[in-house]
């Protein structure tokens, strides 16, 4: 199932993400403030385990997400500063890096860079600013799913209706929770109107 965010902050802050004066600091603050909301999103009906803690009045247990069986994975570069922001909040989760590059004659993507921790029978939180074509994150997620996860979650900013359809289609069993779908993809396999390369504003890399 794909689900898109509605709250009219979300949508100022992707306005902002859209707005070319905005800088590489407050690019990358504000993917990170948007993964919060998907975070919170995505694990709001997630079941909690009872964890001993010392409290000022002992040791007592309360209800808490079972953070070590989460492993946030991204997509190098543009996934890092959703990464930061997911591991801000669950600190006890693994981080996982994957580097998928796309050819930008033939739109297939090519996978270079593989550093998943063990994901057998844990929650891989999948994140990715950029959903075009899907065949990046298609690619993530058939490598996650061969290292037999409990479950994947893709967590995404913006997405076009075809890549996010092919996704669907292709891995039913995946919930996608996305900020943002846009209209389309363009004839270059770019989103429209998307807000550039998540990448390259992040990290101020010249085009």
């Amino acid at each position: 199932m794909v689900y898109e965010l509605s709250n009219p902050l979300t949508k100022t802050l992707i306005t902002h993400l859209r707005d070319q004066k905005s800088d590489a600091i407050r690019f990358r603050h504000t993917i990170a403030e948007l993964t919060k909301q998907l975070v919170y999103e995505a694990l709001k009906e997630f079941s909690l385990i009872q964890k001993s803690i010392k409290t000022w009045q002992g040791e007592q247990s309360f209800g808490a997400i079972d953070e070590k069986n989460i492993v946030v994975a991204t997509v190098l570069r543009a996934g890092m500063p959703m990464l930061g922001s997911a591991i801000e909040l669950l600190p006890d989760a693994a981080a996982g890096f994957l580097a998928i590059k796309r050819d930008e004659t033939t739109h297939k993507s090519v996978l270079y860079y593989d550093r998943l921790p063990e994901c057998r029978d844990k929650t891989i939180l999948l994140v990715d600013p950029m959903v075009a074509t899907g065949g990046s994150i298609c690619d993530a997620i058939e490598l996650i799913k061969s290292r037999n996860p409990k479950k994947i979650v893709a967590l995404n900013i913006i997405g076009s209706p075809e890549g996010l359809e092919r996704v669907s289609k292709r891995y039913s069993d995946v919930d996608i929770y996305i900020a943002q779908i846009d209209e389309r993809l363009n004839s270059d396999m770019f989103i429209i109107p998307g807000l550039g390369d998540a990448g390259d504003r992040s990290y101020n890399t010249p085009e």
